[in-house]
């Protein structure tokens, strides 16, 4: 089976940020599978291909996937129409390679929610079966963050969305609450698997604490760490209101670290620095092949997120899995499914949203019960292990487009 493969944020282990595509791609090759990839640029920490930097598209391989990059440059910094344009330049490059290249199936990941532009035009042009992946459901995430408010701009969004679905053979959903939403909005019947983010369990293993390597965390320091983007949907203005009860308390052994990049960076770091929060500690992102051992010799991982009921059930946070798979207790702080897991594996805390104070006394009690963090982070290793290894999830990943692809030849023989 020749698979195209549309992700426009596809990286790789050797740079910043999400490698879902990659390890599912390397599952289809493992199994006899092509795959090419088609993706783009996006900000100075992501996957390039080497080549022409003015090149309109470079081609290569990269562990046997032969990925096509289009030179349309991406970063969170960008206003939201500039970032607009570059989703819908994609799509519309993206629709050209659906149209000329040979292949069996389509597959298409989002965000944004342009990706599935191609798959919905190539689908009654090439007959070919088409699978649409659904990490964040649009435009109801947008719409409840407030980010789009033009209602010609949202109507938009839901008939893009209604299209993605309606003309996709089956859907990909990444958490329960995006599997509810392609539901509602498909046609009766429709093939849904949820197949969520998964844990790199030989890249993410339980570390020593005596090898963390980070400038300025003392010795008898618990480090509490987050990983990922620094946007509106991050919420991380939370993080810095706890970190200033923790300061009054004068608990300056707790240790607030944030590795990663995005528009609000600059914000949080100039109100850190304006409230004197030196127990804060702001660094670049890093490839998953660092950033997996810094994480693994850390004390907690947080799971944060602003406080948006779309967010309760419609998100598969890598950052999540990462922590779980190093054996680091979770703190939470928005209900939902995760927070529900946390609590039922018994491997982290879940506070509520918007308290600063509760956030805190959770960040303390974990820092001054080592041996209540060692239970945590032994029960969390166990749930990556049991549920979410990414090896398995791949598995059930190929499982689910050779079933698509088999069903639809099938009837169309």
């Amino acid at each position: 089976m020749r698979v195209l493969y549309f992700h426009q944020y596809f990286n790789t282990p050797n740079v910043a940020g999400g490698t879902r595509s990659y390890e599912m791609a390397r599952q289809l090759l493992a199994r006899g599978h092509a795959v090419t990839m088609v993706c783009a640029r996006h900000g100075r920490h992501g996957f390039t291909l080497a080549g022409d930097p003015d090149a309109p598209v470079l081609e290569g391989m990269v562990d046997g996937i032969r990925v096509l990059q289009f030179n349309l440059e991406y970063s969170n910094y960008m206003s939201l129409p500039r970032r607009a344009l570059v989703f819908l330049r994609f799509a519309l490059r993206s629709v050209g390679v659906a149209l000329r290249l040979d292949y069996d199936l389509l597959f298409a990941t989002s965000t944004p929610l342009t990706a599935g532009i191609p798959g919905i035009i190539a689908r009654p042009l090439r007959r070919k079966p088409f699978v649409f992946e659904v990490r964040d459901l649009w435009p109801e995430l947008p719409r409840a963050m407030g980010v789009v408010t033009n209602p010609l701009v949202l109507a938009g969004m839901s008939v893009l969305e209604w299209l993605s679905y309606r003309m996709a053979s089956a859907c990909i959903a990444l958490a329960p609450g995006i599997r509810d939403g392609i539901a509602r909005r498909s046609p009766a019947g429709r093939a849904i698997a949820m197949i969520p983010n998964g844990c790199d369990l030989d890249l993410f293993q339980p570390g020593r604490r005596e090898e963390l390597d980070l400038p300025g965390v003392k010795a008898g320091d618990c480090v509490a760490v987050f990983t990922g983007a620094h946007g509106m949907a991050n919420g991380l203005d939370a993080v810095l209101d706890a970190a200033a009860v923790l300061m009054r308390r004068g608990r300056r052994d707790i240790v607030l670290a944030f590795i990663g990049d995005g528009k609000l960076k600059p914000r949080l770091v100039a109100r850190a620095q304006a409230e004197g929060l030196k127990n804060c500690l702001f660094m670049d992102p890093m490839p998953k092949n660092r950033l997996n051992r810094v994480v693994s010799c850390c004390d907690v991982g947080l799971m944060i997120l602003d406080d948006v009921p779309a967010f309760y059930y419609g998100t598969s946070p890598n950052k999540f899995f990462d922590y779980i798979s190093s054996g680091l207790p979770v703190l939470n702080n928005y209900p939902g499914w995760l927070a529900g897991m946390i609590r039922e594996h018994h491997c982290g805390v879940a506070v509520p949203p918007r308290d600063p104070e509760a956030f805190a006394d959770a960040l303390c009690a974990l820092a001054d019960d080592p041996e209540r963090r060692r239970e945590y982070g032994r029960n969390a290793r166990l749930l990556a292990e049991r549920m979410f290894s990414r090896e398995r999830l791949a598995k059930e990943f190929v499982d689910w487009l050779e079933e698509v692809y088999g069903n639809e030849t099938f009837e169309t023989r």
